[in-house]
């Protein structure tokens, strides 16, 4: 039966993985912070409130200021035009220049001029010697066209039916400022004509300061996108107004900050120091827990951590005292195995001295050559018992070569040379290996008396960790009748059966006799 699949918990919230510290600074502060904004919102409302009072007398001042200002332009571009009008009829109407010239005669002291010009650009009607704007006009008996200089101030234009006279009149910066001063308006303010990107400015504010705010308002005048934009200071940000604003916040902090303090002084950094001491903890040693520590539940809690620690300490003394009886007793046993694996050999080599024929002693050399691997395992194995890092494979293979030469027939001149890299494996995996090459040896032993073999444990080809590359080559294992005879009759079996227990695959290279499998190994000694 399938295992039912653990229930997925939700995620938790980062808060609660902050320090109780921090925890503690943020609660304070969600819970300060609607009394720290109601405070600063009434400020600002007040702030607010006054400024709206001045955009509205804005708004009244700078619709008076534009009106006038159109009422006059179009009042004087009127007269212009009827006397245009009238020249354009008859070149010679002396009247109609003088009423034109009577219009603007309160206007010239403030730099206000006109001129009607003929197509050839010789003034007919003029207060001026030339024009000293320049300015697009208007197609015939079309609007009023307009042109700003800053440095010289406003041009209007017109042109007469017949399109052969024009009218231009200029008004300086002072007479416009002039006519668009509001009456009975007793704030500083500035004043700006606009058309598009040009400005004129009429009246400056000066004495802004980096704190001072302003309110703008921009009025149509009428004429051509003339504009009247109008500038006044709104309520300043004083001293008062500022601490106003910034006291809520400020007194929302400190309660925070003094509360923070408090609980972390009282609580959190004995808590801390506590946590300290537990974590530098070691077996063996008692906690100290720290004396000064202004809870009574801390003193409690750290004086419960020094009676655990004290009961740890007896406990381990215990646990070693049995870890070296029983260490005692494995050692023990492992040495008796490997006296009895020795008694057995010897029992073995008795035996086949006494055999009466060569196939009986081949049989007995044969059982002995396996104890023996087995033998090596097990001797190797103890010595490496206290180290817990595994079988050094050198060793192993060298001794088990050693005692295989050792028993070999005394009618054979087996050679085995060794490349083996220091590496370490566990016992099963040494086991299996020691026999898979006792096998191999033997089986080339068999094929040929004089056999020379090579064994090498190499690293893997493709690099992998905790996999070594076991070789073992020889001119006997080359592909042959007695060999396949041999694997067939016993061998073969035994060494796929081998090669199944090191859970790896054997390669058999046919033509360079020589078999490869991939054993796995806990590291290098």
């Amino acid at each position: 039966m399938a295992a039912e699949p653990e229930p997925q918990h939700p995620r938790r919230w980062r808060f609660a993985s902050l320090p109780t510290g921090a925890k503690l600074f943020l609660i304070l502060t969600a819970a300060l912070m609607p009394l720290a904004l109601i405070a600063l919102l009434a400020a600002m409302q007040s702030n607010r409130i006054a400024d709206a009072e001045t955009r509205a007398r804005l708004r009244v001042a700078a619709s008076e200021s534009a009106r006038a200002l159109g009422i006059e332009l179009v009042g004087d571009m009127t007269a212009i035009r009827v006397a245009l009008n009238a020249l354009d009829q008859d070149p010679e109407d002396a009247p109609s220049c003088a009423r034109v010239q009577g219009v603007f005669a309160d206007q010239l002291a403030s730099g206000a001029r006109f001129a009607i010009v003929g197509g050839n650009g010789q003034p007919l009607c003029s207060s001026m010697r030339r024009p000293d704007l320049r300015i697009v006009y208007p197609p015939s008996d079309g609007p009023i066209s307009a042109a700003i200089d800053p440095a010289r101030g406003l041009a209007l234009g017109l042109t007469a039916p017949s399109g052969r006279l024009h009218a231009v009149a200029q008004f300086g910066g002072d007479a416009l400022a002039q006519i668009a001063r509001p009456s009975g308006f007793l704030p500083a303010y500035s004043s700006v004509l606009t058309r598009g990107n040009d400005r004129l400015p009429l009246e400056g504010l000066a004495g802004l300061g980096p704190l001072d705010r302003t309110e703008s308002l921009s009025v149509p005048v009428g004429v051509d996108n003339l504009s009247f934009e109008m500038t006044v200071r709104s309520a300043p940000i004083t001293s008062p107004l500022i601490v106003a604003m910034l006291l809520p916040v400020l007194m929302w902090v400190a309660a925070a900050v003094i509360g923070w303090f408090v609980v972390d002084a009282l609580l959190i950094r004995p808590l801390r120091t506590l946590r300290r001491e537990v974590a530098a903890y070691r077996p063996g040693e008692v906690i100290t827990p720290p004396a000064d520590a202004a809870a009574q539940e801390i003193r409690e809690l750290g004086d419960t951590f020094r009676a655990i620690s004290q009961t740890v300490v007896a406990h381990e003394a215990g646990l070693a005292e049995g870890l070296v009886r029983q260490t005692k007793l494995t050692r023990e046993v492992h040495h008796r195995v490997k006296n009895n694996l020795q008694v057995i050999s010897s029992l073995i080599n008795l035996h086949a001295r006494g055999a009466h024929s060569g196939e009986a002693r081949g049989a007995y050399a044969s059982i002995q050559r396996r104890v023996d691997a087995l033998s090596v395992v097990h001797r190797n194995h103890f010595a490496e018992l206290e180290e817990t890092r595994g079988l050094q494979l050198r060793t192993m293979v060298s001794d088990l070569a050693s005692n295989i030469r050792a028993t070999a027939p005394e009618d054979t001149h087996l050679t085995i040379t060794l490349d083996i890299d220091g590496y370490l494996a566990n016992q099963d995996m040494a086991i299996a290996m020691a026999f898979l090459l006792t096998e191999m040896i033997e089986l080339a032993m068999m094929v040929q008396a004089d056999a020379a073999l090579r064994v090498s444990l190499r690293p893997a080809p493709d690099g992998t960790e905790g996999r070594a590359l076991l070789r073992v080559s020889s001119p006997a294992l080359v592909d042959g009748d007695r060999l396949r005879d041999l694997l067939a009759e016993r061998y073969g079996r035994v060494i796929e059966g081998l090669a199944r227990q090191l859970h790896s695959k054997l390669h058999y290279e046919p033509l360079s006799g020589a078999y490869e499998i991939l054993v796995s190994v806990t590291g290098r000694g």
